[in-house]
């Protein structure tokens, strides 16, 4: 398993929700891995069980600022860019912090993936599709984006970080993969992360109430954590000739609304939790669903764990997790023989 011959595959965000599975994935199939992370909002709880790996190694950086010379000198074949945070209420709490990390931190590593002639993987979103008016949303779809709204500093972002990955490959500097990422969720969330599904079982373990913006008719599609991760994989993996393949959703293309989500959760939980209403943020997407015919199609890829199995292990997680320090989750002793 220390075979010198594994490739050596760089993880910017690696301490993250998304970046630790990537990292355990990547070790599981004989990858020796380097998770790079400034842990703003990635944790090193969720790189804890990896520690011992001797093909994982961790550096503190954030991307914002030039790589360390130690890191330009490593022999890269792959580069996984999913340094950011990714929740409005972390990517709004310092915004330009946020847009410099897409656009600065893209340029970095690009660079980096040129000088070691690495192929880079590019985590982008949903939201380059903003709140959109054409459903579902396809890759040829240019977005319907407020670019001086408050969630401007990571739609936006991601839009130039794509945009700069596609400069590099046109001039054939990097071969560059891009993966528009719709809704995930599993294990390792964070209880503060802001997303819906977060919030939704965080509030409905201790109890409290929910909070549903707007009326709860705004849709989304739910990916669970595992099918996401195989997807970015794959994607990594596409061969294509040139430096670029073009851009691919990766989601879950079930639409559910939130009220659906909320409601779910309450029978899985057994939660007594009342329902409050509060207004929809602003640029919030109204409908969000991703046509995946490109990924089946270039990747055979298709999301595999339903809603029922993925939200079971999320909200088993977020409970265990609620024993072992504080997350914001407190769950009455009377619930635990009733979850799910």
């Amino acid at each position: 398993m220390t075979n010198r011959k594994s490739p050596t595959v760089l993880v910017a965000g690696g301490a993250g929700f998304l970046g630790s599975h990537l990292c355990e994935a990547l070790l599981a199939r004989g990858d020796r891995v380097i998770c790079l992370d400034n842990f703003l909002t990635g944790r090193r709880r969720n790189l804890r069980h990896l520690e011992r790996e001797p093909r994982f190694e961790l550096i503190e950086h954030d991307v914002v600022r030039p790589l360390p010379a130690s890191l330009r000198r490593r022999p890269f074949e792959r580069i996984y860019n999913l340094a950011c945070a990714a929740s409005p209420p972390h990517y709004q709490a310092d915004p330009e912090h946020t847009l410099l990390t897409s656009v600065l931190g893209a340029r970095h590593l690009l660079m980096l993936a040129e000088a070691a002639g690495a192929s880079l993987l590019q985590a982008s979103t949903s939201e380059i599709y903003g709140d959109p008016e054409v459903h579902p949303q396809a890759e040829a779809y240019w977005g319907h984006v407020n670019p001086t709204g408050p969630r401007a500093c990571y739609d936006e972002g991601k839009r130039a970080a794509e945009t700069l990955c596609y400069d590099y490959a046109r001039a054939g500097r990097v071969a560059v993969r891009v993966a528009r990422i719709f809704n995930t969720y599993g294990p390792r969330m964070r209880a503060d992360d802001g997303r819906v599904v977060s919030n939704v079982v965080c509030q409905a373990l201790a109890g409290d109430d929910i909070t549903v913006y707007g009326d709860g008719s705004q849709t989304r599609s739910f990916c669970y954590v595992a099918d996401l991760i195989d997807g970015l994989v794959r994607l990594m993996a596409h061969e294509a000739p040139g430096f670029a393949v073009p851009p691919v959703n990766l989601g879950n293309p079930v639409e559910l609304t939130v009220s659906d989500l909320v409601q779910r959760v309450l029978a899985m939980t057994g939660s007594p939790s009342a329902i409050v209403t509060r207004p929809l943020p602003t640029d919030d997407p109204r409908r969000r669903r991703p046509d995946i015919a490109r990924a089946q199609e270039l990747l055979g890829w298709a999301p595999k764990v339903p809603l029922d199995q993925g939200l079971k292990a999320t909200i088993l997680w977020f409970a265990d997790e609620a024993e072992d320090g504080p997350r914001g989750v407190v769950v009455p002793e009377e619930r635990r023989a009733v979850l799910v």
